[in-house]
């Protein structure tokens, strides 16, 4: 048998073995939800362009399933934060912290903007916690 079929026997049966085994295969149940979930840093703005936002915060950890989204309702006007932003993130079991970033397109040049920020699970359920309304505004063209 030559090396390359040799290579390819060996990388099938370590691959079946791996799938084989009850370990390696386990999907974990979601982790106990968090108690009480709370921003203990931000929300702030991490960075603006003219047509895009970075917002950022952290929290505790808010526990259940791993795949959750960070999410920034925002608008023009603090009293109508009708568009909303998502970006998904995946938990980690072992940190007690988790932090959130957040893209937000489609800005417009030289324009406040308000918003405020959740997280939620991936089935939609929040996390029980949203920030106060803040506030950046994006910078001209070419800044």
């Amino acid at each position: 048998m030559n090396r390359s079929l040799t290579r390819l026997a060996i990388i099938a049966t370590i691959g079946s073995l791996l799938c084989s085994n009850p370990l390696v295969a386990q999907v974990l149940p979601p982790a106990p939800k968090a108690a009480h979930v709370e921003i203990i840093q931000g929300p702030e703005l991490e960075v603006a362009h003219e047509n895009f936002a970075i917002i950022r915060w952290s929290c505790n950890n808010p526990g259940g399933a791993d795949d959750h989204y960070g999410t920034v309702k925002y608008g023009t006007s603090p009293g109508n934060l009708s568009q909303t932003a998502n970006s998904p993130i995946r938990l980690n079991r072992a940190h007690t912290e988790t932090v959130f970033r957040v893209n937000v397109g489609g800005l417009k040049p030289q324009t406040t903007y308000y918003y405020t920020v959740r997280s939620m699970g991936s089935d939609g359920s929040s996390d029980g916690v949203e920030s106060p309304v803040s506030q950046f505004t994006t910078p001209g063209p070419g800044k």
